[in-house]
């Protein structure tokens, strides 16, 4: 029969690896979640857009960071002041 503290032990040990368990598969959903929404939401941003590729890449790279996408094909970036603000490295706007 084992001891009391080892009990104790065995019993922090479990709880700690649940926990770590569970963050994990929170943060991998979460990530999920956020990449399903960037998705469509570029989706529709980008429909319009004559370079389409290049348009849902700098727009998913902008919902990663800001978390949000302005609503429309064009314009609407008062919605989004991260979105709106980012810009590349000659100083015009990053995101479409």
């Amino acid at each position: 029969m084992p001891s009391q503290s080892k009990m104790k032990l065995l019993f922090a040990t479990l709880l700690l690896s649940s926990l770590l368990l569970s963050s994990s598969f929170l943060e991998t959903a979460m990530a999920y979640e956020e990449s399903s929404y960037c998705s469509s939401k570029c989706s529709d941003r980008c429909s319009a857009a004559g370079v389409k590729d290049r348009c849902l890449k700098y727009c998913g790279i902008c919902c990663s960071e800001c978390k949000c996408v302005p609503s429309g094909t064009y314009g609407n970036k008062h919605e989004c002041p991260c979105y709106r603000d980012k810009l590349n490295k000659k100083g015009k706007p990053k995101c479409p």
